[in-house]
């Protein structure tokens, strides 16, 4: 059994800033891509940014220069720095992660989500 959980959501004016993170447990043998996910009501889930086990990333050109994505492997665990926050940026917040659980499978695994709302 795979767990993901986020952390660090919160209300923030525009202009600010929160740190999201997200840590994988349970069995398995290791985590490969974690990635940041929102989703507005009312419309589809987005991609907001991934990282490989390398390390290389990739945005939404939404949030290109504005959020940062980094992994602690010791730790299983995700984060995104985000800042100067806009009210599009309003969204449950979502982490992924794929994650090898035994022989060679995969699961890909989902947190709950954690609501992120910025206001004017």
């Amino acid at each position: 059994q795979v767990q993901v959980v986020e952390a660090g959501g919160g209300s923030v004016q525009a202009g600010g800033s929160l740190r999201l993170s997200c840590t994988v447990s349970g069995s398995f043998v290791g985590v490969d891509i974690m990635a940041w996910h929102r989703q507005v009501p009312g419309k589809q889930r987005e991609l907001v940014a991934h990282i490989t086990s390398s390390g290389n990333t990739n945005y939404a050109d939404s949030v290109k220069g504005r959020f940062t994505i980094s992994r602690d492997n010791a730790t299983y665990s995700v984060y995104l720095e985000m800042n100067s926050l806009q009210p599009e940026d309003t969204a449950v917040y979502y982490c992924a992660a794929n994650v090898l659980v035994v022989d060679h499978r995969v699961n890909h695994s989902w947190g709950r989500g954690t609501q992120v709302t910025v206001s004017l």
